[in-house]
């Protein structure tokens, strides 16, 4: 579940943050505490607005996108978001 969850964090980041600009870079932070394990991913795009930071499944069964954030929810414990919306904070329970 980690590396589902971690790559569809980093493809949205490449894909929706950065716009698929190669000179634009992700920055990906671990960090590990006696409780939690964490990631953070930071594009250098405008960030998602809070309206669209919805982790519901596609109303349109074949749609080709739209599954990304419910599949990140589904594989972690929390998540937070950067006031941008820009970095995404996920944590799973040790």
């Amino acid at each position: 579940l980690i590396k589902l969850g971690l790559h569809e964090a980093l493809v949205n980041a490449v894909k929706h943050g950065n716009k698929l600009d190669p000179k634009k870079n992700i920055r990906v932070r671990r960090i590990i505490t006696p409780n939690w394990c964490v990631w953070q991913i930071q594009d250098q795009g405008n960030g998602l607005e809070i309206k669209k930071r919805k982790y519901k499944l596609p109303k349109k069964i074949n749609s080709v996108n739209g599954r990304g954030l419910y599949i990140i929810n589904e594989c972690f414990d929390d998540i937070r978001w950067s006031s941008k919306g820009n970095r995404l904070q996920l944590a799973l329970k040790r």
